[in-house]
C-alpha cells in the first residue's frame, strides 16, 4: 500500500507525465488542473502554448429558451474547446439576436434586448480577450466538429458562430473601430497608425465591416477607409453589417451609437497567407460559381490552419441561384475540403481578386486602385495563419 502511494507520489512529479495527462483536458478543466501546484501551472502553460488552432462554436438550431442560440452554444462548447480564446469574432443573425422570441410559460412575446445578449456572450469569454460582435441579416458557419464539415448558408432563422482564435507565435491580431466625426468631412488618418494599419509592415490582411451604411455620409466614410488600405500588399474582405454589439479590448472601449462607422479585424505577421476572389454578378450558376472558386486555388494557400470568409449581399444565396441553396457554400467545400467557412449575408461587399503570398497577386498589379465596394456580389477569402506546434482539432 505506501509503495503504491510512493509510485503515485513519483508519477503526480514527473512533468513528462503531468504534461501528457494534461494534454487531454479541455481548457477550463485544464486551468483548474493548474491551481493544484507549481508543476502542474508550468506543465498546464506549456501545453496551452501548442494549442494554436482556431476553434469555433456553432448555433445552428433554435430552441426554446428566452436567449439566443448562439449564447446557449457557447456557454455549453465552451466547457470542452481546447483552446484558450484570446480573440473571439461572432456573428449572430439581426431577426433573432435582437428581435420577438415567443416566451411559451407566459404566452407572450417578449423582445430580445441586443445588449442584454451581447453582455451575455462577452461574459461566458475570457476577461482579457478581444470581442468583435456583428449581427447581420444571415450567417455563413461551419458546423462544429471538423473543419470538414459542410458550411451552411443560413439566409433565414436563428443562427450564429463564434470564433475562437488562440495566441499564435508569429501572428497578431487586434481590433479596431472607426466611428464618423459628425464636425469633419475630412478623416485624420493618424488613426490608422494607433489602430495598426500604417507603418506596419507585417500587415498582411484587414477584415472591414460598416455598420449603419443607410446613413448619410456612411459611403464616403466608408472610402476615407478603404482607400488608403488599398494596396496590393494588403488583403482587404468584409462588408456592411446591420450593426455591432460587441468591441473589447485593452484599448478599445467604445461602444455603437446613432453614427455610422466601420469596425474591424486586423491580422500581422511575415507567416500569414491570404488571398481574395470577387463572384460578380454574372456569377449565377454551378459553373461559374466553381469557376470563382478555382481562382482561389490557384493561390495555393495551405489549408492546414487556414480559414475562409464569405462576405455576401443579401440578394444573393438561394434568390440569385434560382431557388439552390447553398451554391456558393458548396462550390467552397468542394475545392477546399479540409477548410472551415464562415461569414454572412450583409448590405454590401468590401473586396476584389488578390492574393497575398510573396509578390504575385492575382490581377495584374499597376497604378490602378482595385474598386472595393460592391453591391450584389460575394467576396470568398483565405487566411492561412502559418504552421502549429500541435495538431488540435
Amino acid at each position: 500500500m505506501e509503495s503504491a502511494a510512493k509510485g503515485g507520489f513519483i508519477l503526480a512529479n514527473l512533468a513528462e507525465v503531468v504534461e501528457r495527462v494534461l494534454g487531454f483536458l479541455p481548457t477550463k478543466a485544464l486551468l483548474r488542473a493548474a491551481c493544484v501546484c507549481r508543476l502542474w501551472r508550468e506543465c498546464a502553460r506549456r501545453t496551452l502554448r501548442t494549442r494554436q488552432r482556431i476553434a469555433w462554436v456553432s448555433a445552428l438550431e433554435p430552441g426554446p429558451a428566452e436567449s439566443h442560440a448562439l449564447v446557449r452554444a457557447l456557454a455549453r462548447e465552451l466547457e470542452k474547446v481546447h483552446v484558450l480564446p484570446q480573440t473571439v469574432l461572432y456573428i449572430a443573425d439581426a431577426e433573432t439576436f435582437s428581435g420577438h422570441e415567443e416566451c411559451h410559460e407566459q404566452k407572450k412575446a417578449r423582445k430580445r434586448n441586443s445588449k442584454e445578449t451581447a453582455l451575455a456572450l462577452e461574459k461566458l469569454l475570457p476577461k482579457r480577450c478581444q470581442v468583435l460582435g456583428l449581427v447581420t441579416p444571415g450567417i455563413v458557419v461551419t458546423p462544429m466538429g471538423s473543419s470538414s464539415n459542410q458550411p451552411q448558408e443560413i439566409e433565414e432563422g436563428e443562427a450564429g458562430f463564434a470564433l475562437l482564435f488562440p495566441k499564435i507565435d508569429g501572428v497578431k491580431i487586434h481590433t479596431f473601430h472607426f466611428s464618423k466625426d459628425m464636425k469633419n468631412r475630412v478623416f485624420d488618418e493618424s488613426k490608422f497608425a494607433e489602430a495598426g494599419l500604417k507603418n506596419n509592415p507585417d500587415l498582411r490582411v484587414v477584415l472591414l465591416f460598416g455598420y449603419n451604411s443607410w446613413k448619410t455620409g456612411a459611403t464616403r466614410f466608408l472610402h476615407q477607409i478603404v482607400n488608403p488600405l488599398n494596396e496590393k500588399s494588403i488583403i482587404l474582405a468584409g462588408g456592411q453589417v446591420e450593426s455591432f454589439t460587441s468591441l473589447t479590448s485593452e484599448n478599445n472601449h467604445a461602444q455603437p451609437g446613432d453614427a455610422c462607422g466601420v469596425v474591424g479585424l486586423a491580422f500581422s505577421g511575415p507567416q500569414i497567407q491570404s488571398a481574395t476572389v470577387l463572384l460578380d454578378q454574372d456569377v449565377a450558376d454551378e459553373r461559374t460559381a466553381e469557376a470563382a472558386m478555382q481562382r482561389l486555388k490557384a493561390a495555393n494557400i495551405p489549408e492546414h490552419n487556414t480559414i475562409g470568409f464569405m462576405f455576401a449581399c443579401v440578394g444573393r444565396g438561394y434568390r440569385h441561384y434560382k431557388t439552390k441553396r447553398n451554391m456558393e457554400a458548396d462550390a467552397f467545400r468542394k475545392f477546399f475540403p479540409n477548410v472551415p467557412l464562415f461569414g454572412f449575408f450583409g448590405h454590401g461587399e468590401i473586396g476584389c481578386d488578390r492574393i497575398v503570398t510573396g509578390n504575385f497577386v492575382l490581377r495584374e498589379c499597376n497604378d490602378i486602385k482595385d474598386d472595393l465596394l460592391h453591391g450584389y456580389t460575394t467576396v470568398m477569402t483565405l487566411i492561412h495563419l502559418g504552421s502549429t506546434k500541435a495538431n488540435q482539432a
